[in-house]
């Protein structure tokens, strides 16, 4: 047999299917899961590890500092020890000078829960191939994660300004607000932690923003129509529903700890 017929030979035999027997054999779906939909979960996964070594570091330092043990209506600001979250986040936009303990917060949080639900009916109107309301929802999770990030924007502002009154330091002097090298409201720590975790949530919320616009364009270009999937809408969704989970257990650590 010359070598050209064993070279043909050889080739034919390989393209015949085989039937594959494992699970984790080429060009399976393990768990019914995408190649990309499982490299999100590894993503989310070790995100997740991320944030729990952040917040548990809160936690450590947070058990280091005094407490506040007098009555709550007797609580002034001190570096002495940690302050209340209902003393520091009590302001709402547009209302200067009400105490409105946690008011603001709860309403970032209740904007958030929102995009989630619209972001889980944009994914179900993608199983259904249903663009007008692929793009219909993923605006509005648009506009929630916006409004969001906007929120958070404006309790920053207001967290670094400060209240009025300002709090008296060691050397004597009046400091208002809060920034990495003082702070009003407590210990420097309880500032350089809460700007590095809401931060870093904040830059997961913009990166979020960022996949659903490209998604939004895709959906409205036909892109995904013509692949004949939104997966893509899937995916973002996850790091989405991921990113909201996550702002549940920085907000149970920084408002309500």
């Amino acid at each position: 047999m010359s070598t050209t017929s064993t070279t043909q030979t050889l080739h034919n035999n390989a393209s015949i299917e085989r039937p594959r027997s494992g699970t984790w054999d080429g060009g399976n779906e393990p768990f019914k899961a995408s190649y990309g939909k499982l490299m999100m979960w590894f993503f989310l996964l070790s995100d997740a590890f991320t944030f729990a070594a952040f917040l548990t570091t809160y936690g450590l330092m947070r058990h280091r500092h005094l407490a506040f043990t007098g009555d709550h209506k007797d609580f002034v600001f001190s570096t002495a020890y940690w302050p209340i979250p209902d003393k520091v986040f009590n302001s709402f936009p547009g209302l200067h000078g009400m105490d409105l303990p946690l008011a603001f917060v709860a309403l970032m949080t209740m904007i958030l829960i929102f995009s989630s639900v619209t972001m889980v009916l944009a994914v179900e109107a993608g199983h259904r191939m249903d663009k007008a309301d692929v793009q219909k929802w993923l605006l509005w999770t648009l506009l929630f994660g916006a409004t969001f990030v906007s929120c958070q924007a404006w309790e920053w502002s207001h967290f670094i300004a400060g209240t009025d009154e300002g709090t008296k330091m060691l050397d004597g002097t009046i400091f208002h607000g809060a920034n990495l090298q003082m702070n009003q409201y407590g210990p420097v720590l309880f500032a350089d932690l809460f700007f590095f975790i809401t931060g870093f949530h904040g830059t997961h919320v913009f990166s979020g923003l960022v996949l659903l616009t490209y998604c939004f364009i895709a959906t409205t270009n036909g892109t995904f129509e013509k692949r004949g999937h939104y997966e893509m809408v899937e995916k973002v969704g996850l790091y989405w529903h991921f990113v909201d989970l996550v702002w549940v257990f920085v907000f149970t650590f920084f408002y309500l700890v």
